[in-house]
Protein backbone atom coordinates (compact mmCIF):
# COMPACT_ATOMS: atom_id res chain seq x y z
CA UNK A 1 0.00 0.00 0.00
CA UNK A 2 1.16 3.15 -1.42
CA UNK A 3 1.24 5.97 1.45
CA UNK A 4 3.51 9.26 2.44
CA UNK A 5 6.24 8.75 4.19
CA UNK A 6 7.48 5.48 1.67
CA UNK A 7 10.65 5.61 0.56
CA UNK A 8 10.28 3.64 -3.22
CA UNK A 9 12.11 3.51 -6.07
CA UNK A 10 10.73 4.72 -9.37
CA UNK A 11 11.92 5.70 -12.91
CA UNK A 12 12.80 9.36 -11.99
CA UNK A 13 12.68 11.81 -14.62
CA UNK A 14 16.26 13.94 -15.65
CA UNK A 15 14.76 17.89 -15.62
CA UNK A 16 15.33 18.25 -19.25
CA UNK A 17 12.54 15.23 -19.86
CA UNK A 18 15.41 13.62 -22.13
CA UNK A 19 14.90 10.42 -20.09
CA UNK A 20 14.56 9.35 -16.59
CA UNK A 21 16.35 6.67 -14.02
CA UNK A 22 15.95 4.19 -11.26
CA UNK A 23 16.24 6.09 -8.36
CA UNK A 24 14.60 6.41 -4.75
CA UNK A 25 12.25 9.09 -4.48
CA UNK A 26 10.05 10.23 -0.71
CA UNK A 27 6.83 9.82 -1.32
CA UNK A 28 5.39 13.52 0.01
CA UNK A 29 1.89 12.70 -0.49
CA UNK A 30 -0.76 11.95 -3.21
CA UNK A 31 -1.35 14.30 -5.46
CA UNK A 32 -4.86 13.81 -6.27
CA UNK A 33 -7.87 12.24 -5.08
CA UNK A 34 -9.26 11.23 -8.64
CA UNK A 35 -5.67 9.91 -10.14
CA UNK A 36 -3.01 7.84 -8.22
CA UNK A 37 -0.72 10.45 -8.53
CA UNK A 38 2.11 11.36 -5.88
CA UNK A 39 4.27 14.19 -5.20
CA UNK A 40 8.21 12.94 -4.56
CA UNK A 41 11.21 14.55 -4.32
CA UNK A 42 13.92 12.79 -5.20
CA UNK A 43 16.95 11.06 -3.11
CA UNK A 44 20.61 11.24 -3.63
CA UNK A 45 23.20 9.67 -1.68
CA UNK A 46 25.23 12.76 -3.50
CA UNK A 47 25.73 15.06 -0.02
CA UNK A 48 27.74 17.61 -2.00
CA UNK A 49 24.42 18.56 -4.00
CA UNK A 50 22.25 19.91 -1.08
CA UNK A 51 20.56 22.82 -1.23
CA UNK A 52 20.96 23.54 2.44
CA UNK A 53 17.83 26.28 2.08
CA UNK A 54 15.79 23.43 1.48
CA UNK A 55 17.02 19.72 1.71
CA UNK A 56 17.32 17.64 4.47
CA UNK A 57 19.77 15.30 5.30
CA UNK A 58 19.39 11.63 6.52
CA UNK A 59 21.86 10.13 8.43
CA UNK A 60 22.75 6.25 10.00
CA UNK A 61 22.80 8.32 13.51
CA UNK A 62 19.32 9.14 12.88
CA UNK A 63 16.28 7.57 14.41
CA UNK A 64 14.67 6.71 11.40
CA UNK A 65 17.63 5.83 9.14
CA UNK A 66 17.30 2.26 9.38
CA UNK A 67 13.59 1.92 8.40
CA UNK A 68 13.79 4.28 5.50
CA UNK A 69 15.86 1.60 3.54
CA UNK A 70 18.96 3.53 2.24
CA UNK A 71 22.65 2.24 2.89
CA UNK A 72 24.04 5.49 3.00
CA UNK A 73 23.81 8.80 4.32
CA UNK A 74 21.86 10.54 1.82
CA UNK A 75 19.96 13.82 0.57
CA UNK A 76 16.13 14.02 0.44
CA UNK A 77 15.99 16.68 -2.60
CA UNK A 78 13.19 18.72 -1.89
CA UNK A 79 14.63 20.89 -4.53
CA UNK A 80 14.02 17.95 -6.72
CA UNK A 81 10.46 17.16 -7.05
CA UNK A 82 7.91 15.60 -9.54
CA UNK A 83 4.67 14.23 -9.68
CA UNK A 84 4.54 10.79 -10.70
CA UNK A 85 1.66 8.14 -11.28
CA UNK A 86 1.87 5.69 -8.83
CA UNK A 87 2.02 2.94 -11.32
CA UNK A 88 5.92 3.69 -12.09
CA UNK A 89 6.42 2.28 -8.27
CA UNK A 90 9.10 -0.22 -8.90
CA UNK A 91 9.72 -1.35 -5.17
CA UNK A 92 9.41 -0.07 -1.60
CA UNK A 93 12.51 0.51 0.37
CA UNK A 94 10.95 1.55 3.83
CA UNK A 95 9.77 5.02 5.10
CA UNK A 96 10.43 8.05 7.04
CA UNK A 97 9.01 9.07 10.63
CA UNK A 98 5.99 10.27 10.60
CA UNK A 99 7.76 13.60 12.44
CA UNK A 100 10.08 13.65 9.96
CA UNK A 101 7.84 13.80 7.21
CA UNK A 102 5.62 16.68 8.74
CA UNK A 103 8.90 18.19 9.33
CA UNK A 104 9.67 18.24 5.60
CA UNK A 105 6.15 18.88 4.52
CA UNK A 106 6.00 22.41 6.47
CA UNK A 107 9.76 23.28 5.52
CA UNK A 108 8.64 22.67 1.99
CA UNK A 109 5.27 25.26 2.51
CA UNK A 110 7.32 27.85 4.11
CA UNK A 111 10.07 27.63 0.36
CA UNK A 112 7.37 27.31 -1.84
CA UNK A 113 5.90 30.75 0.05
CA UNK A 114 8.99 32.79 0.60
CA UNK A 115 9.48 35.33 -2.10
CA UNK A 116 12.78 34.92 -3.60
CA UNK A 117 13.06 38.02 -5.28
Amino acid sequence: MKQAGQIVLVPFPFTDLSGAKPRPVLMLRKASVQFDDWLVCMVSSQLRQIDSQIDEILLPGDADFATAGLKVPSVLRLSRLAVLDGSLLLGSLGAISHERLQWIRQRLAAWIAEDSQ
